[in-house]
């Protein structure tokens, strides 16, 4: 079916050709489907969820910089929808990334379910898979032993250098309690869990106790 969902599912994946941060278009795809599930048992416009949550990362300022919300009104304005969706599709966009501790809470339901769907995808084996592909894209170490996470950072902050593992502190192990709805926070326990585990074995072998 051609319709308006495939269509920004389409103009997604041509945004993210090539891309092998782990902001492909398959991280999208994975947002969608959890957004639509968390919308189906919270409520909420199914619409607007969908489409924020096929368009969220189209402008990421960390692949595309600082350029507000160009490609996204693209292809909103290519697909004629009115302003007033527009408006709510691009304040979902912009409420929604994790900024170090001046993160927003969405000030809508769709907001936050795509907020959640988003976290979710960070945490877990794929948010593992994840932070260790975009640390590597960056040219990050894995981990420097004695190098402290950060706490309480800035977005500027949040957007600066740092290992892979401090990822892990400084954000990751935070999003479960940072969900919206209790559905996400049902989905985030295993995840969390998962990582948990993980760490702990990465940081066994990493001092040969593994």
């Amino acid at each position: 079916m051609d319709d308006i969902f495939s269509r920004a599912e389409r103009f997604a994946e041509s945004v993210f050709s090539g891309d092998s941060s782990g902001h492909d278009i398959y991280h999208t795809l994975r947002v969608h489907a959890a957004a639509r599930k968390i919308c189906g048992e919270e409520g909420g416009d199914e619409r607007i969820v969908r489409l924020a949550a096929l368009l969220h990362d189209v402008d990421d300022p960390k692949l595309f910089g600082d350029a507000g919300y160009a490609n996204a009104v693209r292809f909103m304005d290519s697909e004629g929808l009115p302003g007033e969706e527009q408006e709510r599709i691009v304040r979902i966009i912009s409420q929604i990334s994790f900024k170090g501790s001046g993160s927003a809470v969405p000030d809508t339901l769709e907001g936050k379910i795509v907020q959640d769907a988003d976290r979710l995808d960070a945490i877990g084996a794929i948010g593992i898979a994840r932070a260790f592909a975009y640390g590597g894209s960056r040219g990050r170490p894995m981990h420097i032993p004695g190098e402290k996470p950060r706490e309480s950072m800035t977005e500027a902050e949040y957007r600066s250098e740092g290992t892979t593992l401090n990822h892990f502190y400084e954000k990751l192990l935070k999003l479960r309690e940072l969900m919206n709805t209790d559905s996400a926070r049902e989905m985030a326990e295993r995840r969390h869990a998962y990582m948990e585990g993980f760490l702990a074995e990465f940081l066994g072998e990493w001092d040969g106790r593994a």
